[in-house]
């Protein structure tokens, strides 16, 4: 399917390539900006990881289910004239979450009170009540500075960490950069449960806590002191919203529209601004549509929002490539995951909306799923989202929709899922283990009898689907050489006018990360360099326009 064509403004044309949550908050952005944008999404429908799935009265979210970082959605929707609350039905979920533990028999209720938290610690381990508040505290300091000076930034210029702020907090900043996740919390908590607790936040970073600076203990004043949120309709509900935005300012959203390269026009002869080398230019994207047939789209910019790992390596040629093959050699991928659909009869009270499942050889489930090689964990980790618990409209009456999520090895080799059992042997045999696991764990022993959906989602979806490099369920791991300003730049160093967004660039993984991504496109093409959050428009008019030269935005790449 494709929107309807409208005039295209000389100069100010931009490609977005891939329609998740990344490439239609940067069509939105820019198209508000005065941009004249085409979107080209190789599915039948935008979304990208966060999509969705529906069979016999049961719908699915595809991919992420966890809505934190409220403030970077509030900020994203007023850049745009309007507001969470205005464009979704939030809901506050108590507890937040719960947690299962092997070596144990009671669940872990984190619920939305800080001071509930803090007795919950309490209770488990004396003297933890009083620990969690100053971690917390040091965390909610962490994340202020991120946000500060971190998030919202390209790190196009070395100013950009010489704030007196960030100079003046730089032993505290390299003590946290300089010591893992895993160390940070085992030197305030002996409880292994409580450990596991703090440490978790790590899997949404795609890492393990003993790869994670424990800069990212951050992560745990959104959950424990700030509380956890679902949008009902579920996050197909934001994509829709977001995708709708962009259509009302003008975006021209193509589906089915599969992008074969990058064009570019060769560099001209001469040194460019401050003497610097000239280099390729981007002039447009070839693209097939569903039937096969060849269209090519001019465009002045061009904003990859895809997997930075197909864009580099398959759609432009080796020479022009920022980030070849032997750069992704020395990275790492993260974790893949195999992801579980189930519609169940009857209900599932011993489940949250959101519940965790954590083994006891904490270190080993970690070691085998991010190793090189890797291998299944067995007994593995999982996650499980009960959605139906907070939104009827996701499962018919008197049913349970659940989604399973099991890290394992970033390894397209462990093969493909499918409905009602017809993945790949290995895929389904991890299948099979999760929903046994929740059913001896949380004290459900005919689970298995009750599903009456099943549907399968293994590494090599991921990467058939979604282009995902190794088949990796995120995007690539923020160990301490993938994050910040080490991770890869939302910028050609070969090609003016190529920029990249989502979660393989700067800032990083998750949804939140994936819209700051989008509002970092549009600062390098107004040229602002500030590290802080764009300033956001009065409610009472349009956004305004950007007017710096497009030569001088884009010709500064990091």
């Amino acid at each position: 399917m494709t929107a309807p064509t409208g005039p295209a403004v000389p100069g100010r044309r931009v490609a977005v390539v891939g329609g998740g949550i990344s490439g239609l908050a940067t069509a939105a952005l820019l198209a508000a900006d005065g941009w004249s944008v085409d979107l080209l999404e190789q599915r039948d429908e935008v979304g990208g990881r966060a999509g969705s799935w529906e069979k016999d009265g049961f719908r699915f979210d595809t991919g992420p289910s966890w809505y934190l970082m409220p403030e970077v959605f509030d900020h994203f929707f007023r850049l745009l004239g309007t507001s969470a609350t205005e464009q979704l039905d939030l809901t506050l979920l108590d507890p937040g979450y719960r947690v299962f533990f092997e070596a144990h028999d009671e669940p872990l209720d984190v619920r939305t009170a800080r001071e509930a938290n803090l007795a919950t610690f309490e209770a488990v381990e004396p003297g933890a009540g009083a620990a969690l508040a100053a971690y917390l505290e040091s965390a909610s300091d962490a994340y202020r500075m991120a946000v500060d000076h971190f998030l919202y930034t390209s790190f196009e210029s070395p100013r950009s960490l010489l704030h007196p702020e960030v100079v003046r907090r730089a032993p505290t900043l390299l003590g946290l950069l300089g010591r893992s996740l895993e160390k940070h919390v085992a030197a305030r908590f002996a409880d292994p449960r409580l450990r596991q607790v703090l440490g978790y936040p790590a899997v949404f970073l795609g890492s393990s806590p003993a790869r994670t600076p424990s800069m990212y203990h951050l992560m745990s004043s959104m959950d424990l002191a700030d509380g956890v949120l679902y949008p009902q309709g579920g996050f197909t509900r934001l994509i829709e919203a977001i995708a709708d935005l962009a259509r009302a300012r003008g975006v021209r959203i193509h589906t089915g529209a599969t992008v074969t390269s990058i064009d570019t026009t060769p560099p001209a002869a001469g040194r460019g601004r401050r003497g610097r080398a000239r280099r390729a230019r981007v002039c447009g994207v070839a693209w097939l549509d569903a039937a096969g047939s060849e269209h090519r789209l001019p465009a002045d910019v061009v904003v990859g929002a895809a997997d930075l790992h197909h864009l580099e390596t398959e759609l432009l040629p080796r020479d022009l490539q920022t980030y070849p093959e032997s750069w992704w050699r020395r990275r790492d991928p993260g974790p893949g995951a195999v992801l579980v659909y189930l519609g169940v009869e009857g209900e599932l009270p011993q489940l949250e909306h959101h519940s965790m499942f954590f083994t006891s050889d904490w270190g080993k489930n970690f070691g085998d799923v991010l190793g090189r090689p890797g291998r299944v964990p067995d007994p593995a980790s999982s996650y499980v989202c009960r959605p139906s618990a907070s939104d009827p409209t996701v499962a018919p009456a008197g049913s349970e929709n659940l989604f399973i999520l099991v890290p394992v090895p970033a390894d397209t080799g462990l093969g493909k899922g499918g409905v009602d059992g017809q993945g790949d042997p290995a895929v389904e045999k991890v299948a099979d283990a999760a929903i046994a696991q929740v059913a001896a764990w949380a004290g459900v022993p005919d689970l298995a009898e009750r599903v009456v959906v099943r549907r399968t989602v293994g590494p090599g979806d991921f990467a058939a689907d979604l282009n995902a490099w190794s088949g990796g369920m995120l995007g690539p791991g923020h160990t301490l050489r993938q994050s910040a300003f080490l991770r890869a730049r939302n910028a050609s160093r070969k090609v003016e006018g190529l920029l990249y967004a989502g979660s393989s660039t700067i800032p990083g993984i998750g949804l939140p990360m994936c819209l700051i991504s989008a509002e970092l496109v549009l600062k390098r093409l107004r040229g602002d360099r500030s590290t802080g959050p764009t300033a956001e428009p009065p409610r009472e008019t349009e956004p305004e326009t950007a007017q710096e030269p497009l030569l001088e935005a884009t010709g500064g790449a990091a």
